[in-house]
């Protein structure tokens, strides 16, 4: 028995899965290549291609920053709207996503005006130098005037995917990669334009892609359509309260990656902006390590939060087993990756040996304990995908503020040097992911079989 369009709760729930996850995995794929592109062509361009990478790693914890906007939209809406679809209430998942949809609009202007004029002082506080920050400056300023397309793209193709159109969803990310990928070489090298060419390169296919959301989500095809501008006060406050977990979770990781930034050039001496390019690759990496659960995680979460709404419990336990192991399976796989295999990730990136060194020797501890992020994946997104907000936001901010922050500070000074800022990482994996799981274990899986039992 196969599931119609949009509808999760027929079918076997592995098949189903597999059927979103798939095409969201590649698209996922594609995205990465979105954004590592720009580092790949950024990283060869001659004499400059290290500082100049250098450069673009102190743009990351702003550029994180905007996608933490799309993902306060995304989270909570897309999520709110097919727990609505799965009761039934499709005016209402409707009204969900054009207030999502408008409040992305309203902060996309905020935020371009706000960044593009903050941005010398906060490329500076983040770890630019006389060195690294005219290509910093060079390549954000540009790629901040896309920000409401990135929002767009980012923010509202999970409604997409949401109502079973996954492949469609694989079009949007495969279009502005696509479009990416022809631009950057164009305009850095042909038309001689350097880091300005690659965030000119990436705003206009932002820009494609988010022409190409529009029209989908307005066409005849979804189920549930966007219709109008308009922001519904109740819908919105719900939105926030759920979305502010996917939101919390990028705002971490922009506030540690920053942290990072911060304590690699105060303990690395006269390799700090090398240390700094080091952690630019890792970033790297590991966008495309995680690539895989990524996709999973969505195609479950869409799956869970249908069932959640029509009460098919069964199947949303079902969803998190298979999650979990798929997840394991993934993770551990991408661990032998990094720890044996790690110099052909890096060499995609740059040929300067010296960086490609101290990228393998980082990167190892960093990605020390990879296996357990399955956990922390698992139970982070159970809890997103059954509205439970106060324990999603609380795991946001456990593994990164409360754990990754504070070590970051720490571990350098007691010993370890430079090489404490990458053992943080470590040690939260393991702690962090743990409590984590246990905590959707206890709290939410356990208790599928007496669902009277759930409570928030």
């Amino acid at each position: 028995m196969t599931a119609p369009k949009g509808d999760f709760s027929k079918g076997k729930v592995s098949g189903l899965i597999v059927r979103l996850g798939l095409p969201i995995m590649l698209a996922e794929l594609v995205h990465v290549l979105y954004n590592i592109v720009d580092r790949m062509y950024i990283g060869h361009i001659p004499d400059i291609g290290t500082t100049a990478l250098t450069g673009l790693g102190v743009c990351f914890p702003l550029i994180t920053l905007i996608g933490a906007f799309a993902n306060l939209c995304s989270t909570g809406g897309a999520t709110l709207s097919t727990i609505a679809r799965g009761e039934g209430d499709d005016r209402r998942a409707a009204r969900i996503m054009e207030t999502a949809f408008t409040f992305l609009l309203i902060i996309g202007g905020i935020l371009t005006v706000l960044l593009f004029v903050t941005a010398p002082w906060s490329l500076t506080l983040l770890g630019g130098d006389e060195t690294s920050l005219p290509y910093a400056l060079a390549y954000f300023r540009i790629y901040v005037v896309g920000t409401v397309p990135v929002l767009i793209s980012l923010g509202m193709n999970a409604f997409i995917n949401a109502q079973g159109f996954p492949r469609v969803g694989m079009v949007t990310v495969t279009l502005g990669a696509a479009l990416n990928i022809v631009l950057d070489p164009l305009f850095i090298f042909a038309f001689e334009m350097g880091v300005q060419g690659a965030a000119l390169a990436t705003v206009l296919s932002q820009l494609a892609s988010a022409v190409w959301v529009l029209r989908f989500l307005t066409g005849p095809k979804p189920p549930v359509r966007l219709r109008r501008l308009g922001i519904d006060g109740a819908q919105l406050k719900n939105v926030m309260k759920l979305g502010v977990t996917g939101f919390t979770f990028k705002v971490t990781n922009s506030v540690t990656q920053a942290i990072v930034n911060v304590m690699l050039k105060a303990w690395g001496g006269p390799l700090s902006q090398l240390y700094i390019g080091a952690m630019s690759l890792i970033n790297s990496m590991r966008e495309i390590m995680s690539l895989p659960i990524n996709g999973v995680s969505q195609g479950s979460q869409a799956v869970m939060s249908y069932n959640y709404g029509a009460k098919l419990y069964k199947r949303v336990s079902d969803s998190i087993r298979f999650f979990l192991l798929s997840g394991l399976a993934i993770n551990s796989f991408m661990w032998v990756v990094a720890m044996f295999f790690p110099g052909f990730l890096i060499r995609i990136f740059t040929d300067d040996e010296e960086l490609v060194k101290l990228t393998i020797h980082c990167g190892r501890i960093y990605f020390g304990a990879f296996p357990f992020m399955a956990l922390q994946v698992t139970g982070q997104h159970t809890f997103v995908s059954l509205n439970y907000p106060k324990h999603a936001l609380f795991f946001s901010t456990l593994r990164k503020i409360m754990l990754v922050a504070p070590l970051t500070l720490l571990l350098p000074g007691l010993g370890l040097g430079v090489d404490g800022v990458f053992w943080a990482e470590f040690i939260s994996q393991l702690c962090g992911a743990s409590c984590c799981f246990a905590t959707m274990y206890f709290a939410i899986w356990r208790k599928m079989k007496n669902p009277e039992l759930l409570t928030r």
